[in-house]
């Protein structure tokens, strides 16, 4: 029976090991990608800046994993001033070598009356943590709001940064160690209320300038990418893993449970930036020129109606309830 289970936990083990060596070629995959896309992005960059209100259009016409996130009020921003956006994987560029799932997002924007920034850029750095989970982790991004009224994220921007600046220096950077409500500083807790207030869903796009993930530092990734890799080689030896005991934990009736995102608020923040470089960015054309049709087909349907009031019988008279043809719907 022992026989058996050890074969069990060589076989898991070695699925799992054949799923990392999948990971490992989509990695290598991205990596080979962006390095032949570069000279066409760069080509496209410039042909883009020849064209008015390229990026703005690109934005109305976004998917649901864009769109859902942007509030009416982000959409008169991006609508009106954004000028510029690009995608880079900063780890590999010039030839580095880091890991090519790491990304920079940056927004360009014109003068504008919400903020005072042209740019803001956020990083995304691809971690492990050394409990084995991997994703994307980044840095709060302060924005230099005009007045209070303007602040489309209501406070909440500015006291992750300031919650971010003291861990900083607290050297916080144990993805294991989530702090406990109890334990909250007056800025923390500020900050939970304002999270509690404003409900899922309700949170300005520009809230993503705030998200931290996992707070995983790039010391602890190191370690825990050498040993795994160490784990890799060993099953690859034919070697039994080591089974650790789960040991017992004392269950205290007034701790709650723990939840590394309480403080987040912007919790989908990796699912917005992949969605952004991964189907935005390098579809930017084709969603232009969806926004071109749908102006088209808007402009047709305008020309029909008219023609239509002008052929037909004055003395028709309209709906009783005034209804009018509904137009093509835009994308807010």
């Amino acid at each position: 029976m022992a026989d058996e289970v050890d074969q069990a936990i060589i076989t898991f083990e070695e699925l799992m090991d054949l799923e990392k060596e999948f990971e490992d070629v989509e990695t290598e995959i991205i990596r080979q990608q962006v390095a032949l896309s570069k000279p066409l992005f760069e080509k496209r960059e410039k042909l883009i800046a020849k064209i008015p209100n390229f990026w703005p259009l690109v934005f109305e016409q976004a998917n649901q994993d864009i769109d859902q996130y942007i509030q009416p009020t982000d959409s008169a921003v991006l609508l009106s001033c954004l000028s510029s956006l690009s995608v880079s994987h900063f780890e590999i560029a010039d030839g580095g070598k880091g890991d090519p799932r790491s990304i920079s997002i940056k927004m360009e924007f014109s003068e504008n009356e919400w903020f005072e920034d042209k740019v803001l850029e956020k990083k995304f750095w691809y971690r492990l943590s050394k409990d084995g989970e991997g994703g994307l982790v980044s840095e709060p991004v302060p924005i230099k709001w005009k007045s209070a009224d303007k602040d489309l994220t209501q406070g909440m921007l500015d006291l992750v940064v300031k919650v971010w600046e003291h861990d900083k220096k607290q050297g916080n950077s144990d993805s294991t160690k989530v702090k406990k409500e109890k334990d909250y500083t007056p800025d923390e807790k500020a900050l939970k209320e304002k999270i509690d207030a404003t409900g899922l869903g309700a949170v300005s796009f520009f809230g993503w300038f705030g998200y931290r993930g996992l707070n995983v530092s790039a010391e602890e990734s190191r370690l825990a990418f050498e040993e795994e890799a160490k784990k890799r080689a060993e099953r690859a030896e034919g070697k039994i893993p080591e089974l650790k005991p789960v040991e017992d934990e004392e269950e205290d009736e007034d701790d709650e449970e723990d939840d590394p995102f309480a403080l987040e608020i912007f919790p989908d923040g990796e699912e917005l930036a992949l969605a952004i470089s991964d189907d935005l960015w390098p579809n930017a054309v084709t969603y232009f020129s969806q926004a071109q049709e749908v102006d088209l087909n808007d402009s047709d349907f305008e020309d029909d109606e008219d023609e239509e009031m002008e052929d037909g019988d004055e003395d028709e008279k309209p709906s009783s309830n005034g209804a009018q043809p509904p137009s093509k719907k835009r994308k807010a």
